[in-house]
């Protein structure tokens, strides 16, 4: 995991996870809908992972 990865997912997570496919991009996207701190830990959970 890149740290311009770390940045992109704090800044905007649905976007750093754009890569990781559809399921992901929803997940993320719905979480961060719902608040900011789910979504960039989602974010952040799926990249790390990768």
């Amino acid at each position: 995991m890149s740290i311009w990865r770390v940045i992109l997912s704090i800044l905007f997570p649905p976007l750093a996870v754009f890569d990781q496919g559809c399921g992901s991009i929803l997940i993320v996207l719905i979480l961060t809908i719902v608040g900011w701190v789910p979504g960039v830990i989602a974010a952040l959970v799926i990249l790390n992972n990768a």
